[in-house]
This record gives structure tokens, C-alpha cells and sequence, in this order.
């Protein structure tokens, strides 16, 4: 096929949906910079560019000839994908082999050739911006597994790898009678039934310069970073040396907000008294944490942040925690703004959905945290420092460096394994119940709801399943209505602010009363869904349940139908808003205050109210028309709800199935919830086609981190 007929071709996926416009740009780009482009070559990049709107970060070539269906029909909201670019990419991959693609590919001019060839830190220049002097695209990887990637990315990865390199290199010598001293005090209320998991994450974490604590919800990474965040103030200052300085970040607004939370209780409970020295350690441990853009400090109308290689954070201890969200570009900005002796401590569960953005590099760096495979000298050593004795199946002669700065927390304080959400959880994410592997995960679903239906525990936090029998059914208006309005035993966040409404007189404290009480009402119940468009999707949703709570003389809201805008109105914020403090994941409430002495228009207007999200639970009002980038949140994607936790998750699944339903985005619905979790669904097809399938993001980060 001439360059010009598969220009013609991808014109035509793009129109109809299979491409994006980007996509076609790009490679539309490559064809004018070398005119003497292969179309072998060209159809490379088209697929490049589309797989990284997908969440992978390169093309891996290989799988690309076995599975051609598996490309160009990966969209969220197509609920059934059009077969016909499938089709004919699979037939233009036909006429191919590996060899002979990898051949044409090396002697392009827009492609620089590094297939099998190591990378040095040298060969960095910690910029991702072009350079006319170098080739776009880069093919790496080995013979047997190559990956062509987009220049920056494979610039990301291979900061990444360096970054973590040079940290894994850094001997940090504790000193051993000290810290086996400080770790008994402040794990001297660990129960002795259970393993010393967070015990021995803190020792590993505390001997390295990059350390990774990952674990499902209730493993209580939060309680361990924090009694780490201790050790390591106690054995600086018990030294004679000067207090750590210390930053914690998150990826939204939201989660920084939790961990703020977390942070404080936490600290709040440790036994400083017990130990010398104990009031500078305790003031020595923050409480404030931002989002990591903040954090970083972003450049106007740019990619780039203040901080970065040659002007680092000033920070000796950076804590990031829900590093599942975290992509590529994000994590190798973190990496380079460090200064080289800093250490980077990371939180997240390694089983939730990976990043909006290119990249997993949470599951990449964890995909050896369950068998552990931790050294004979790192046995030893946690012996001796934590008393710990290690099972002999988690040991590995060959163990690498980076397999002795991860932990996975395994014991859930939260939920307890044999039934309920943590059992559910388990399912679905590993298949396995009652402690076995299962062959049919479906069969194994119902069992695990009749048990709960025949004998329910609260302390096992309640499960239902709700089928649905098409679009309309009133199940589902049903649980809304119950959980946003009123139920048998729950006032929803709706009741809440029309029966706690202050009097218009009413001091301000008293509005920053009501605002916290409905905002905690409205944390008590969430909606999640897949998709974003069609009837199952949050745009529909929305729209329904707006509809909905807006009907009859009693209605809980009012002036829905008629306005953008109106009082019980949830929103989240979109983008990042720095002008008003305002973070991509917050969530507020519009309610209706007394007007200020300069609104001389009306006796009351309509504010948004948001946790100040500092940790003190101050309120903060802000007029609608200020907020620029809010999307109504009665109904929120699965994508948007991480970082976020509730007393009741309800997940609504489409009645067909889609690329996105994966057992990590049902695992990650599942785990939002604290309390209680309702899954509806219509066909059991759709649920067990989710069931076996898995989020597979195609990179070379586990690759490059074998290198180190």
C-alpha cells in the first residue's frame, strides 16, 4: 500500500471514531518531515499515538501482529465498538512480520533505533522537550518484545528508572539497637495474632531511599507511613542532627484531603510521651499535605513545574500517597524535581485502576510485591531489627534491589476475610473465596451474595446485588432516592439540608455547621459508574436523577429542569483551579446562604460550599459563577471516585459489554466503599466478561527497572 492510500484509510478510522484527530496529526506530521515514509512505518506511528491515548505509554509490535482486534476499538463511550477499522488494521498487519517491521522501523529517518541497547543516565538530558536534532519516535526494548515509543516517553521512562536507580544505590546504614528501640514503641499496641506487616514496612521503607507500601483498603498504609514518618525524625534527632524536612502529596485535591485527615488522626494517637524527645518528634511530622502539581509548582501555560532537575524541592522526605493515579509524565516530573539525596516514600494499592494517563507504574514497580522475593540479608536483617520471622516461601536468593524497598501490607483491619466487602473485594480482584482459587468467578459472585443475604454481619460490611431489568427500572430510582433523600435508616444528604437549615439570622458559624453536615451526609452515599456517556454513563445518569429528586410538590430539589444551578447541587471540580485553591477531584455543594451586605439583589444567594480540605474542617463559600470547570456528581465515574472513600458505594454496570469493565475498575468500585457496596447489573454476561478481564498497560518501565 502506497504512504498516500493509508493517509486516505486513517482519515477514514478517524472519522469514524477509531483514531483520534491527534492521532492523525501526528503521523500526518511524520509524513511531511520524511517524504520518503514507509507506510509500514507511518501505520506505526498512527498506532503509537492512539495506544497512548489509551493509557499505554509505546506499541509493543509484537502483540500488535498477534492481536490486531485488540487495537482501534478501545472507547469508553462506544458500547458497541465498530468492527470495520479492526478489520482492515488487521489485514494491514497481515501482509507484515516482526522482522520485517522492526527492519523498516530502524531505517526511518524519524525513528532512532535502540533495540536491545541499555540506557545510560548520560544519555538523559531530563528534558521531554523536541529537539529538531533528534528523532521523534524511538524503537527499544529487546528483539523478542519491541516497543516503539513517542520521544517523551520513553524519556519518562528512562528517568524513572534512573531516578529509582540512583536511590536503590544510596547504602543507608540505621542504626540498629535505636531503631529496633523506636519501632517497639510505637508499634507497642500491634496485635500479636497478626502478621508485623506494618512493623516491617516501616523498617524497610526506613533503610531506603525509595521505598514502595502498597496494600487493599484497611491494610492501614496510612497508620504505617506515619509511624515511619516518627522513626525516622526520632533516629535524626536522637542523632543530634537537625529535623527532617517533610512534604506529602497526593494526585487530587480530594485524596491530599484524606491523607491530610489520615495524617492528623494518626498523629494524634502515637505515644510521643514515651519516648525521649517525643514533642519535637511529633512537631516534627506535617499535617498538611497538597496535590502534587501544587506541590511541584506549576509553570504558566506549560508542561514543566518550578521544581525540577537543577532547582529541586527543598524537601528531604517526600510521602506520595494513592500512587496508583500516577503516570508517567507525573512520576518522572517527581523524580527529577528530588534533590539526590531525598527520599520518596510511596502509598497506593497496586490492584486499583492505573492512570487516566499513560502509564501503571504503580503495578509495574509491584508486579513482585506478593511473593516478595526478599533477600537472605534483608531476612536477616528485619529479624534482628523488627523480630519478625519471614516465611520461607518469601525469600529469594536472586532477590533484586527494588524487591527490598516494596512491602505489601496483607492483613485488612478494615474488613475481615470471610465475607462481606473484604471477601468481595478478594474475589474479584484475585480470584479466590474462602481462602481458594475459583473456576468460575460468576458462580463464586452469587455464592458470596446469598451468603450475605442469609446471614448478614455488619462487621463484614454489607454486600447486595441488585438486577436490573432494563433501563428504567425502578430499583434503581429506588436506591437514589433512599440514598441522597431519605430511606428507612438513612437520611441522605438532601434530608440533612433541608432539617438542619439555620435560621437566615443565623450567625456564620451556624451556615459553616449545616455546610459540614451535609457535605459529611453527602460522603454517605455515591453512585459510580464505567462510562461517561449513554443511558449507564454519568451524563445520563445525572440527568436522570436530576429528574428524579426534581419531581413532585416535595421534591428535595428545586429548580433543577429549569436552571444550571440550584440549591443541593453536588458538583467536582475537573481541572485544577489555583487562583481559588480548588484541586480536579474536589467535591462541593451548592447551598443557599443569607447574602452579604455588598449583594443587595436578593436576601439570599446561592454559594458552593467545600472542605477547606487542611485538616481544620474550616468551610470555604464560593459563588458559582467562579467556578469554571464543575460537572454535576450525583453519578461519578469509577476513574473519578479514586482517592475518594464512602459509607455507601452503589456501581451500576451497562446492560452491554465494554473494553472498560475490567476486574481492576470493579475491584477499585468496590473498595470506595466503607460500609456498604451495591452492585446492579442487568446481564450476567456483562458481569463475567468483566470478570476475566484485566487492565493490561503496555510499557517498558518493568523492563528498564530490571536493568538496575
Amino acid at each position: 500500500m502506497e504512504a498516500n492510500t493509508l493517509m486516505s484509510r486513517l482519515d477514514a478510522w478517524t472519522e469514524s471514531g477509531a483514531l483520534r484527530p491527534l492521532d492523525l496529526v501526528l503521523t500526518r506530521f511524520i509524513q511531511e518531515q520524511t517524504p520518503e515514509s514507509d507506510p509500514a512505518v507511518l501505520l506505526a506511528v498512527a498506532l503509537t499515538s492512539e495506544r497512548n491515548g489509551h493509557g499505554h505509554v509505546c506499541l509493543d509490535l509484537a502483540g500488535a501482529l498477534a492481536h490486531p482486534h485488540a487495537l482501534l476499538t478501545h472507547r469508553s463511550d462506544w458500547l458497541t465498538p465498530p468492527p470495520g477499522p479492526s478489520t482492515e488494521l488487521a489485514a494491514q498487519l497481515a501482509s507484515l512480520t516482526l522482522d520485517d517491521w522492526i527492519a523498516r522501523l530502524a531505517q526511518s529517518g524519524a525513528v532512532e533505533d535502540r533495540l536491545g541497547i541499555a540506557t545510560a543516565v548520560s544519555d538523559l538530558d531530563g528534558s521531554d522537550t523536541p529537539d529538531p536534532e533528534h528523532a521523534p519516535l524511538i524503537l527499544a526494548g529487546t528483539p523478542e518484545r519491541p516497543l516503539l515509543y513517542l520521544r517523551r516517553y520513553w524519556t519518562y521512562e528512562q528517568c524513572i528508572r534512573a531516578g529509582i536507580a540512583a536511590r536503590l544505590r544510596q547504602p543507608l546504614a540505621l542504626p540498629e539497637d535505636a531503631t529496633r528501640d523506636l519501632l517497639d514503641v510505637l508499634f507497642a499496641e500491634e496485635n500479636a495474632d497478626t502478621p508485623p506487616w506494618q512493623r516491617i514496612a516501616c523498617a524497610l521503607a526506613a533503610r531506603s531511599a525509595f521505598a514502595v507500601i502498597t496494600g487493599g483498603p484497611g491494610t492501614g498504609k496510612t497508620t504505617t507511613v506515619v509511624r515511619l514518618l516518627a522513626l525516622l525524625q526520632g533516629l535524626a534527632l536522637g542523632s543530634g542532627g537537625p529535623a527532617l524536612r517533610i512534604r506529602l502529596a497526593a494526585p487530587t485535591g480530594k485524596a491530599a484531603a484524606r491523607l491530610n485527615e489520615s495524617i492528623a488522626n494518626q498523629v494524634g494517637q502515637l505515644p510521643f510521651g514515651q519516648l525521649p524527645g517525643g514533642e519535637a518528634m511529633r512537631k516534627a511530622i506535617p499535617t498538611q499535605a497538597s496535590t502534587l502539581h501544587r506541590l511541584l509548582g506549576p509553570l504558566p501555560d506549560s508542561r514543566h513545574f518550578r521544581y525540577r532537575a537543577g532547582q529541586p524541592l527543598p524537601a528531604d522526605i517526600v510521602v506520595v500517597d494513592e500512587a496508583s493515579m500516577i503516570d508517567v509524565e507525573m512520576m518522572s516530573a517527581l523524580l527529577s524535581a528530588l534533590r539526590p539525596n531525598a527520599r520518596l516514600i510511596v502509598l497506593g494499592d497496586k490492584d486499583q485502576l492505573a492512570s487516566v494517563e499513560a502509564g501503571a507504574v504503580l503495578g509495574d514497580l509491584c508486579r513482585r510485591a506478593r511473593a516478595a522475593h526478599y533477600s537472605r540479608e534483608t531476612r536477616a536483617w528485619l529479624e534482628r531489627v523488627t523480630g519478625a520471622q519471614m516465611a520461607e516461601d518469601l525469600i529469594d536468593p536472586n532477590g533484586r534491589p527494588l524487591d527490598q524497598a516494596i512491602t505489601m501490607l496483607r492483613h485488612s483491619y478494615r474488613f475481615r476475610a470471610e465475607g462481606g466487602i473484604g471477601a468481595l473485594a478478594e474475589l474479584v480482584n484475585a480470584g479466590v473465596l474462602d481462602g481458594q482459587p475459583v473456576r468460575d468467578p460468576l458462580a463464586a459472585l452469587e455464592t458470596l451474595f446469598a451468603r450475605q443475604a442469609d446471614q448478614p454481619d455488619p462487621r463484614l460490611g454489607s454486600i447486595r446485588r441488585i438486577r436490573l431489568t432494563n433501563e428504567q427500572d425502578a430499583q434503581l430510582d429506588q436506591l437514589v432516592r433512599e440514598g441522597y433523600w431519605r430511606g428507612p435508616k438513612h437520611q441522605g444528604y438532601l434530608a440533612v439540608l433541608h432539617e438542619q437549615r439555620p435560621p437566615d439570622a443565623a450567625a456564620p458559624e451556624a451556615f459553616d455547621d449545616w455546610a459540614r453536615a451535609v457535605l459529611k451526609a453527602q460522603a454517605s452515599f455515591q453512585l459510580l459508574t464505567p462510562l461517561r456517556q449513554g443511558p449507564w454513563g454519568v451524563e445520563g445518569l445525572n440527568r436522570r436523577i436530576q429528574r428524579l429528586l426534581s419531581l413532585g410538590a416535595n421534591a428535595p430539589i428545586a429548580g433543577a429542569n429549569e436552571r444550571q444551578w440550584f440549591e443541593g447541587r453536588p458538583v467536582l471540580i475537573t481541572r485544577n483551579d489555583y487562583g481559588l485553591g480548588l484541586m480536579n477531584g474536589d467535591i462541593g455543594l451548592s447551598l443557599r446562604v443569607p447574602a452579604r451586605r455588598d449583594e443587595h439583589h436578593a436576601s439570599t444567594v446561592l454559594r458552593v460550599a467545600f472542605p477547606a480540605g487542611d485538616g481544620t474542617g474550616a468551610i470555604r463559600w464560593i459563588l458559582p459563577s467562579r467556578l469554571q470547570a464543575v460537572e454535576t456528581v450525583f453519578a461519578m465515574t469509577v476513574h473519578k471516585s479514586q482517592g475518594s472513600e464512602f459509607t455507601h458505594t452503589a456501581l451500576v454496570l451497562p446492560d452491554v459489554s465494554n473494553p472498560v469493565l475490567t476486574r481492576e475498575l470493579i475491584y477499585t468500585g468496590i473498595t470506595r466503599a466503607k460500609s456498604s457496596f451495591t452492585l446492579l447489573h442487568s446481564r450476567d454476561s456483562v458481569v463475567r466478561e468483566a470478570l476475566g478481564r484485566r487492565v493490561e498497560r503496555v510499557s517498558g518501565l518493568a523492563m528498564a527497572l530490571d536493568q538496575n
